[in-house]
């Protein structure tokens, strides 16, 4: 977990913002997406050749992650694989994750259409509406709450179709139910830099993401010192008879 610090506040562990070096030159496959679009996009989410502003940036390979004051910043993991990665601005949360599309359609349609298939099979309560990055699913998601108890957790999906990439993400928290607790992550998502790559990918695939390296170094630390500990426990025989003093009189 990463969080960029407040004035105020002394820091734990920040993640270093992204050195970003920019030019626009792009293969005429890379620089064409869905409907035309590419370089000089109005606005974002942005693709790494577009003219997007400076701002601070976690650079997760896969993704730039715009951070400001009072954001915290984890990074979803599955086994040793990132696989997205969640911004937290007070009590609003958003997952964000990267996804390769096809050269000259975008796949939101189709993966909406998936969302709603599943969200169905769930029994959760869900509806199309308009948001500001178009088409998006708003849902109240059972969740277990404890003690039998299920409760409801509204969410909304907001998805952007890339030239050859596709951002999906998930607001839960009160962002999920007020527009103006959202406003703050909605700038996040839509100042992300998607770095797609040149390798071929099957849509739908992930786009890889990895830890900068003072995060991956912290971690792999981490790991070292609990590997460490558990050992020393692991040594330890309760019916091993120890050191004996024998008292003589």
């Amino acid at each position: 977990m990463f969080r960029r610090r407040r004035r105020d506040e002394a820091s734990a562990a920040e993640v270093p913002a992204a050195t970003e070096e920019r030019t626009d030159e792009r293969s005429p496959e890379a620089a064409a997406g869905p409907a035309g679009e590419g370089a000089g996009r109005g606005s974002g989410p942005w693709d790494e050749g577009d003219d997007y502003p400076e701002r601070d940036r976690v650079d997760l390979g896969g993704l730039r992650v715009p951070i400001g004051e009072g954001h915290e910043v984890q990074v979803n993991m599955a086994e040793d694989q990132v696989v997205g990665v969640t911004v937290i601005q007070d009590q609003t949360a958003l997952q964000v994750q990267a996804f390769a599309a096809p050269k000259r359609s975008g796949i939101w349609d189709e993966v909406r259409r998936e969302l709603s298939e599943e969200l169905r099979s769930a029994g959760a309560a869900f509806e199309e509406v308009e948001g500001p990055f178009g088409r998006e699913v708003v849902a109240r998601v059972p969740v277990d709450a404890g003690e039998g108890q299920v409760a409801e957790q509204p969410v909304r999906f907001i998805g952007v179709d890339g030239p050859r990439w596709f951002l999906r993400g998930a607001i839960s928290g009160q962002g999920a139910a007020s527009p103006e607790a959202a406003e703050g992550v909605e700038d996040v998502f839509r100042d992300v830099v998607v770095v797609r790559g040149d390798t071929p990918m099957p849509p739908k695939e992930l786009i890889e993401l990895r830890l900068p390296p003072d995060a991956r170094k912290a971690m792999e630390q981490a790991q070292a010192a609990a590997e460490q500990e558990q050992a020393k426990f692991e040594d330890l025989n309760p019916f091993e008879r120890g050191p004996e003093i024998t008292e003589i009189r």
